[in-house]
């Protein structure tokens, strides 16, 4: 129970990896406020599923996008348990297609959420930590913001935003014995993966050495590490989870 009395939101973790995520800080002892936007029967699934191993949460509704909410909702959260100790920036988004079939509203859609949700997420959440002298912040990426993909180009420039964005607030706040760190996965077993043509599959597949996608629970495993007591000397890196499809 390494996380235990701490203070853990989760953005985006109504489902895939950013449940995986919630349920694994529960097990480590931490209170989580599990973060949606629309999808209140999925985030309660999540907030069941953490009850129902013995952990203890809340769900917290707002959008990432809008500053207003995600102040107000830090705010509530501070008033309430007056504190936060760990922010993971998971929800994020796609539009996947042709940079020349790009439309605005997919550039306002993609950026909102996966960079300025990253960012007004860590803004609200870093003014807390400072304070506390402590805190522990970890940004979900993507291997696909490493080393690009076709049909992929708004969501690689967001995930790439979120590794430089990451690295300049972690020289921020570093004094303040707050920590910031990356994870950046690459083909997880998900809902979005599972819809894949199976022609589609196996050239992912093939081009893994490790020969298969990874699990929710293995990028779980990784954050938790550094939302913990034995990560305090790591911040500003950038840890990948690709079974070697990014070297």
């Amino acid at each position: 129970m390494i996380l235990q009395g701490q203070i853990a939101l989760v953005t985006g973790a109504s489902r895939g990896i950013g449940r995986a995520i919630a349920l694994s800080l529960s097990r480590a002892g931490a209170h989580v406020i599990v973060n949606y936007r629309g999808n209140q029967a999925a985030a309660g699934e999540t907030l069941s599923a953490i009850e129902a191993q013995g952990g203890r949460g809340e769900l917290c509704p707002f959008d990432i996008a809008e500053e207003a909410q995600v102040e107000a909702a830090v705010k509530n959260i501070v008033d309430r348990h007056q504190k936060i100790d760990i922010l993971v920036n998971n929800a994020g988004v796609t539009a996947d297609g042709l940079l020349m079939r790009m439309k605005p509203a997919d550039w306002d859609q993609v950026i909102g959420i996966n960079l300025k949700g990253t960012v007004l997420c860590t803004k609200a959440v870093s003014r807390v930590m400072i304070r506390q002298h402590s805190g522990r912040i970890v940004n979900l990426s993507s291997v696909v913001g490493q080393m690009g993909n076709v049909g992929q180009s708004l969501y690689a420039a967001s995930k790439a935003g979120v590794i430089g964005f990451t690295k300049a607030v972690a020289r921020e706040v570093a004094s303040r014995g707050v920590t910031v760190n990356v994870v950046a996965p690459g083909f997880i077993e998900t809902d979005m993966t599972q819809r894949l043509p199976e022609k589609l599959r196996e050239e992912f597949l093939h081009a893994i050495p490790l020969g298969r996608f990874g699990t929710c629970d293995e990028v779980a495993d990784m954050i938790l590490f550094l939302a913990g007591p034995g990560a305090a000397y790591v911040t500003g890196q950038v840890f990948s989870i690709n079974g070697g499809l990014y070297m």
